[in-house]
């Protein structure tokens, strides 16, 4: 048995970059840097950021080029993928990337962060996972879960965190 399974919590690099491939499924490309704090041998705090780059397909990808901008603060779900080129040189060279399966908006809507996207990444689908699906009514409709048809409006001072 195996796994290949990422969980990201970090803010936007750029906002994202949509293609799409020549049977006009969506990719869009973004970056999310997460950062960590530690003291060093001397006692000093150091912080440390890490840049990741991620790929999301098909509807999410839609999603993400509306929705998501620079510095937005995202919860990101999906797995480790290396890709192999050649540069100018002649040189293989591999780079790592997110496929992200899943992400989520986080932060208030003052950010333009006010719903969420799920499941699907790859195959442009979007299974169904009860709230989770982004609903294309608008952003105003819901945050983070609540099903379109009536749960109650929950606002940041609603989140325990």
């Amino acid at each position: 048995m195996s796994v290949n399974k990422v969980i990201l919590v970090g803010r936007l690099g750029r906002d994202p970059e949509t293609r799409y491939t020549g049977g006009g499924q969506a990719v869009a490309n973004f970056s999310v840097a997460t950062d960590e704090t530690y003291k060093d041998r001397n006692g000093e705090r150091q912080k440390r950021t890490e840049w990741h780059k991620i790929v999301v397909w098909g509807k999410q990808a839609e999603i993400a080029q509306q929705y998501l901008k620079k510095g937005s603060l995202v919860f990101i779900e999906g797995r480790i993928q290396s890709r192999e080129w050649q540069d100018k040189e002649g040189q293989k060279r591999t780079s790592f990337e997110i496929v992200a399966n899943n992400f989520r908006m986080l932060g208030g809507r003052g950010e333009g962060a006010a719903a969420g996207a799920g499941a699907g990444g790859g195959t442009g689908g979007g299974a169904s996972r009860g709230g989770d699906d982004f609903e294309s009514h608008g952003a105003e409709e819901s945050f983070g879960g609540g099903s379109a048809g009536g749960g109650p409006e929950i606002s940041d001072e609603d989140i325990p965190f």
